[in-house]
Protein backbone atom coordinates (compact mmCIF):
# COMPACT_ATOMS: atom_id res chain seq x y z
CA UNK A 1 0.00 0.00 0.00
CA UNK A 2 1.23 3.51 -1.05
CA UNK A 3 0.60 6.79 0.92
CA UNK A 4 -2.15 7.76 -1.24
CA UNK A 5 -4.45 4.33 -0.32
CA UNK A 6 -3.58 5.08 2.96
CA UNK A 7 -4.58 8.43 2.70
CA UNK A 8 -8.24 7.13 1.42
CA UNK A 9 -8.78 4.16 3.26
CA UNK A 10 -11.09 5.56 5.72
CA UNK A 11 -13.65 6.69 3.01
CA UNK A 12 -12.88 3.07 1.46
CA UNK A 13 -13.96 1.60 4.65
CA UNK A 14 -17.46 2.97 4.79
CA UNK A 15 -18.05 2.32 1.06
CA UNK A 16 -17.08 -1.49 1.42
CA UNK A 17 -18.15 -2.73 5.08
CA UNK A 18 -21.18 -4.20 4.70
CA UNK A 19 -24.43 -2.60 6.45
CA UNK A 20 -26.26 -5.25 8.37
CA UNK A 21 -29.84 -4.92 10.55
CA UNK A 22 -28.87 -5.37 14.19
CA UNK A 23 -29.56 -8.56 15.83
CA UNK A 24 -32.64 -8.94 18.04
CA UNK A 25 -30.76 -10.10 20.88
CA UNK A 26 -28.26 -8.45 23.32
CA UNK A 27 -24.10 -9.14 24.03
CA UNK A 28 -23.76 -12.05 26.96
CA UNK A 29 -20.49 -12.02 28.58
CA UNK A 30 -21.41 -15.50 30.38
CA UNK A 31 -24.32 -18.15 31.18
CA UNK A 32 -24.01 -20.35 33.84
CA UNK A 33 -23.24 -24.06 33.30
CA UNK A 34 -21.45 -23.50 29.84
CA UNK A 35 -17.68 -23.76 30.37
CA UNK A 36 -15.62 -21.36 28.52
CA UNK A 37 -11.96 -22.71 28.45
CA UNK A 38 -10.23 -26.33 28.54
CA UNK A 39 -6.54 -27.42 28.34
CA UNK A 40 -6.07 -26.88 25.06
CA UNK A 41 -3.18 -23.58 24.09
CA UNK A 42 -4.73 -21.14 21.92
CA UNK A 43 -2.75 -22.01 19.25
CA UNK A 44 -1.14 -25.28 18.04
CA UNK A 45 2.12 -24.02 16.69
CA UNK A 46 4.07 -20.34 16.55
CA UNK A 47 2.80 -20.29 13.00
CA UNK A 48 -0.25 -20.40 13.79
CA UNK A 49 -0.37 -18.25 16.31
CA UNK A 50 1.67 -15.99 14.46
CA UNK A 51 -1.34 -16.52 11.50
CA UNK A 52 -3.87 -15.30 14.45
CA UNK A 53 -2.52 -12.64 15.69
CA UNK A 54 -1.93 -10.87 12.41
CA UNK A 55 -5.00 -11.85 10.28
CA UNK A 56 -7.28 -11.08 13.59
CA UNK A 57 -5.36 -7.72 14.20
CA UNK A 58 -5.88 -6.86 10.47
CA UNK A 59 -9.74 -7.47 10.21
CA UNK A 60 -10.05 -6.00 13.75
CA UNK A 61 -8.71 -2.60 12.66
CA UNK A 62 -10.69 -2.53 9.70
CA UNK A 63 -13.77 -3.54 11.46
CA UNK A 64 -13.33 -1.09 14.40
CA UNK A 65 -15.67 1.61 12.60
CA UNK A 66 -18.68 -0.58 13.20
CA UNK A 67 -19.62 -0.61 16.46
CA UNK A 68 -21.78 -4.36 15.64
CA UNK A 69 -18.97 -6.07 14.43
CA UNK A 70 -17.93 -8.56 16.60
CA UNK A 71 -14.45 -10.23 15.83
CA UNK A 72 -14.01 -13.77 18.31
CA UNK A 73 -10.50 -15.37 18.58
CA UNK A 74 -10.53 -18.97 19.83
CA UNK A 75 -13.12 -18.51 22.28
CA UNK A 76 -16.27 -20.88 22.68
CA UNK A 77 -19.36 -20.59 20.01
CA UNK A 78 -22.37 -22.05 22.02
CA UNK A 79 -25.04 -22.74 18.91
CA UNK A 80 -27.57 -24.95 20.39
CA UNK A 81 -29.49 -23.87 23.67
CA UNK A 82 -29.50 -26.53 26.65
CA UNK A 83 -26.42 -28.65 24.68
CA UNK A 84 -22.55 -27.95 26.28
CA UNK A 85 -22.26 -30.24 23.74
CA UNK A 86 -22.99 -27.93 20.67
CA UNK A 87 -19.56 -25.76 20.56
CA UNK A 88 -16.70 -24.78 18.19
CA UNK A 89 -13.79 -23.09 19.00
CA UNK A 90 -12.96 -21.70 15.65
CA UNK A 91 -9.54 -19.93 15.48
CA UNK A 92 -11.38 -16.37 14.33
CA UNK A 93 -15.09 -16.08 13.44
CA UNK A 94 -16.74 -12.87 12.82
CA UNK A 95 -20.39 -11.63 13.81
CA UNK A 96 -22.55 -8.65 12.17
CA UNK A 97 -25.04 -7.46 13.52
CA UNK A 98 -23.94 -7.69 17.23
CA UNK A 99 -21.96 -5.09 19.84
CA UNK A 100 -18.39 -5.35 19.11
CA UNK A 101 -18.16 -5.05 23.17
CA UNK A 102 -17.77 -6.48 26.11
CA UNK A 103 -15.80 -9.18 25.14
CA UNK A 104 -17.39 -12.58 25.78
CA UNK A 105 -15.79 -15.67 27.44
CA UNK A 106 -17.67 -17.31 25.21
CA UNK A 107 -20.26 -16.87 22.36
CA UNK A 108 -23.83 -17.97 22.65
CA UNK A 109 -25.76 -17.54 19.24
CA UNK A 110 -29.45 -17.76 20.59
CA UNK A 111 -28.69 -15.05 23.67
CA UNK A 112 -26.86 -13.02 20.70
CA UNK A 113 -29.80 -13.13 17.96
CA UNK A 114 -27.18 -14.12 15.61
CA UNK A 115 -24.63 -16.68 14.31
CA UNK A 116 -20.91 -15.82 12.60
CA UNK A 117 -20.95 -14.69 9.25
CA UNK A 118 -17.48 -16.23 8.41
CA UNK A 119 -15.55 -18.36 10.24
CA UNK A 120 -11.75 -19.34 9.22
CA UNK A 121 -9.70 -22.16 10.82
CA UNK A 122 -5.86 -22.42 10.22
CA UNK A 123 -5.15 -26.27 9.74
CA UNK A 124 -3.06 -27.90 12.28
CA UNK A 125 -2.08 -31.89 12.26
CA UNK A 126 -4.25 -32.39 14.85
CA UNK A 127 -7.70 -30.81 13.73
CA UNK A 128 -6.89 -30.97 9.82
CA UNK A 129 -8.99 -33.71 8.59
CA UNK A 130 -11.93 -32.53 11.18
CA UNK A 131 -11.45 -29.05 9.83
CA UNK A 132 -11.29 -30.18 6.25
CA UNK A 133 -15.05 -32.74 6.45
CA UNK A 134 -16.65 -32.54 9.67
CA UNK A 135 -16.61 -28.73 10.20
CA UNK A 136 -17.96 -27.49 6.75
CA UNK A 137 -21.15 -28.97 7.89
CA UNK A 138 -21.01 -28.53 11.31
CA UNK A 139 -20.14 -24.55 10.50
CA UNK A 140 -22.67 -24.49 7.44
CA UNK A 141 -25.59 -26.47 8.09
CA UNK A 142 -25.91 -26.79 11.92
CA UNK A 143 -24.60 -23.18 13.05
CA UNK A 144 -26.02 -21.24 9.66
CA UNK A 145 -22.58 -19.32 9.22
CA UNK A 146 -22.57 -18.12 5.99
CA UNK A 147 -19.28 -18.67 4.87
CA UNK A 148 -15.94 -21.41 6.20
CA UNK A 149 -12.38 -21.01 5.14
CA UNK A 150 -9.31 -22.93 6.02
CA UNK A 151 -5.92 -22.31 5.18
CA UNK A 152 -2.54 -24.37 6.30
CA UNK A 153 -0.21 -21.74 7.79
CA UNK A 154 2.86 -23.67 7.55
CA UNK A 155 5.29 -23.10 4.58
CA UNK A 156 6.96 -26.64 4.90
CA UNK A 157 3.57 -28.31 4.26
CA UNK A 158 1.61 -27.70 0.69
CA UNK A 159 -0.35 -24.92 0.24
CA UNK A 160 -3.66 -25.11 1.50
CA UNK A 161 -6.37 -22.63 0.92
CA UNK A 162 -10.27 -23.33 0.57
CA UNK A 163 -13.87 -21.99 1.44
CA UNK A 164 -17.00 -22.79 1.32
CA UNK A 165 -20.62 -21.22 1.24
CA UNK A 166 -24.17 -21.44 1.45
CA UNK A 167 -25.82 -20.44 -1.74
CA UNK A 168 -29.44 -18.95 -2.20
CA UNK A 169 -31.27 -22.41 -2.22
CA UNK A 170 -28.93 -23.65 1.38
CA UNK A 171 -26.80 -25.69 -0.51
CA UNK A 172 -22.51 -25.69 0.55
CA UNK A 173 -20.91 -25.53 -2.33
CA UNK A 174 -17.09 -24.84 -2.91
CA UNK A 175 -16.24 -20.64 -3.60
CA UNK A 176 -14.09 -20.78 -6.87
CA UNK A 177 -10.48 -19.25 -6.49
CA UNK A 178 -9.37 -16.74 -9.45
CA UNK A 179 -6.03 -16.85 -11.46
CA UNK A 180 -3.88 -15.98 -8.52
CA UNK A 181 -6.04 -18.54 -6.02
CA UNK A 182 -7.38 -16.12 -3.63
CA UNK A 183 -11.11 -16.14 -2.98
CA UNK A 184 -13.59 -13.46 -2.46
CA UNK A 185 -15.35 -13.66 0.53
CA UNK A 186 -19.51 -12.04 -0.45
CA UNK A 187 -19.71 -12.24 3.44
CA UNK A 188 -17.47 -9.75 4.63
CA UNK A 189 -16.88 -8.11 1.01
CA UNK A 190 -12.88 -8.96 1.12
CA UNK A 191 -10.79 -10.77 -0.71
CA UNK A 192 -8.43 -12.95 0.81
CA UNK A 193 -4.90 -14.12 -0.59
CA UNK A 194 -1.49 -15.64 0.52
CA UNK A 195 1.59 -14.67 0.83
CA UNK A 196 5.26 -16.38 1.53
CA UNK A 197 7.17 -14.81 4.46
CA UNK A 198 10.02 -16.20 4.07
CA UNK A 199 11.51 -14.47 7.76
CA UNK A 200 9.15 -16.55 9.42
CA UNK A 201 8.44 -19.10 7.58
CA UNK A 202 4.73 -18.79 7.28
CA UNK A 203 2.56 -18.85 4.95
CA UNK A 204 0.02 -15.77 5.72
CA UNK A 205 -3.80 -15.12 4.98
CA UNK A 206 -3.99 -11.63 4.08
CA UNK A 207 -7.62 -9.84 3.47
CA UNK A 208 -7.99 -7.16 0.47
CA UNK A 209 -10.56 -4.34 -0.55
CA UNK A 210 -12.56 -5.47 -3.11
CA UNK A 211 -10.45 -3.01 -5.38
CA UNK A 212 -7.27 -5.31 -4.75
CA UNK A 213 -5.55 -2.44 -1.55
CA UNK A 214 -4.25 -4.64 0.69
CA UNK A 215 -5.44 -4.33 4.73
CA UNK A 216 -2.31 -3.50 6.56
CA UNK A 217 -0.55 -5.09 9.88
CA UNK A 218 -0.79 -2.89 12.70
CA UNK A 219 3.17 -2.59 12.04
CA UNK A 220 3.17 -2.22 7.92
CA UNK A 221 0.54 0.79 8.87
CA UNK A 222 3.04 2.52 11.55
CA UNK A 223 5.28 1.94 8.80
CA UNK A 224 3.29 4.25 6.92
CA UNK A 225 2.53 6.74 9.17
CA UNK A 226 6.36 7.55 9.54
CA UNK A 227 6.79 7.15 6.22
CA UNK A 228 4.35 9.42 5.23
CA UNK A 229 5.51 12.02 8.01
CA UNK A 230 8.83 11.92 6.69
CA UNK A 231 7.66 12.82 3.21
CA UNK A 232 5.76 15.75 5.00
CA UNK A 233 8.69 17.01 6.36
CA UNK A 234 10.91 16.18 3.02
CA UNK A 235 7.73 18.53 1.70
CA UNK A 236 8.37 21.41 4.29
CA UNK A 237 11.98 21.38 3.98
CA UNK A 238 12.05 21.72 0.04
CA UNK A 239 8.88 24.61 0.46
CA UNK A 240 11.80 26.00 2.84
CA UNK A 241 14.50 26.29 1.07
CA UNK A 242 13.14 27.78 -1.71
CA UNK A 243 11.37 30.32 0.35
CA UNK A 244 14.76 30.67 1.48
CA UNK A 245 16.56 31.46 -2.19
CA UNK A 246 13.74 33.53 -2.97
CA UNK A 247 14.50 35.85 -0.24
CA UNK A 248 17.74 35.41 -1.04
CA UNK A 249 17.60 36.11 -4.32
CA UNK A 250 15.18 39.70 -3.50
CA UNK A 251 17.60 40.68 -1.42
CA UNK A 252 19.99 40.27 -3.90
CA UNK A 253 17.88 42.03 -6.17
CA UNK A 254 17.59 44.89 -4.23
CA UNK A 255 21.42 45.37 -3.39
CA UNK A 256 21.66 45.38 -7.33
CA UNK A 257 19.25 47.95 -7.63
CA UNK A 258 20.69 50.17 -4.35
CA UNK A 259 24.06 49.73 -6.18
CA UNK A 260 23.28 50.64 -9.60
CA UNK A 261 21.33 53.53 -8.27
CA UNK A 262 24.57 54.86 -6.99
CA UNK A 263 26.61 54.22 -9.88
CA UNK A 264 24.12 56.38 -12.02
CA UNK A 265 24.34 58.81 -9.38
CA UNK A 266 28.11 58.69 -9.80
CA UNK A 267 27.86 59.22 -13.20
CA UNK A 268 25.58 61.80 -13.47
CA UNK A 269 27.62 63.78 -11.25
CA UNK A 270 30.78 62.48 -13.02
CA UNK A 271 29.48 64.13 -16.29
CA UNK A 272 28.28 67.17 -14.57
CA UNK A 273 31.90 68.37 -13.17
CA UNK A 274 32.97 67.86 -16.54
CA UNK A 275 31.07 70.30 -18.20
Amino acid sequence: MDIRNLNDFAFKQKKYIPVVPKASGTPTVYIEGYPFEDDEPMAATGFHGLQINIFSDQISRYFAIDEHIHIGVDNFVYYREGDITKFVAPDIYVVFGVDKYPLRRSFYTWSEGAVPRAVFEFLSDSTANQDRHEKVRVYLVDMGVQEYFIHQPEMAKPAEFCGWRRDASGDIVEIVPDARGGLFSEALNLWLRWEEDETTHVRLLRPYLPDGTPITTSMEEEHLRKQEQHLRRQEQDRRLQEQNLREAAEARAEELEVELARLRAQIANTQNESR
